[in-house]
């Protein structure tokens, strides 16, 4: 019983020492894998913003925002190929 008690506690100690060194370490990355789930909606949500103001200063037509939206709502940026004038 005290041998498993050990080898938990031996096994805790290791992950602590472990994330503390990934923390200061300039090798590892800083962002647990939730933030980086939340970088990749903000970056949709700036998406969205930017869409809209396309379409408030007439950049973009109606079917190319609701397409884009449909995209964003899906997790997909629409990039349309710029039309020379």
């Amino acid at each position: 019983m005290g041998a498993i008690a050990i080898l938990i506690g031996g096994l805790l100690l290791a992950a602590i020492y472990y994330d503390i060194a990934r923390l200061v370490s300039t090798h590892q990355s800083r962002c647990p894998p939730l933030a980086r789930i939340k970088g990749r909606r903000a970056a949709l949500e700036d998406e969205e913003r930017w869409c809209a103001g396309l379409l408030l200063h007439g950049r973009i037509d109606t079917r190319s925002y609701q397409r884009r939206m449909t995209g964003l709502t899906h997790g997909h940026r629409v990039v349309e190929p710029r039309t020379h004038h």
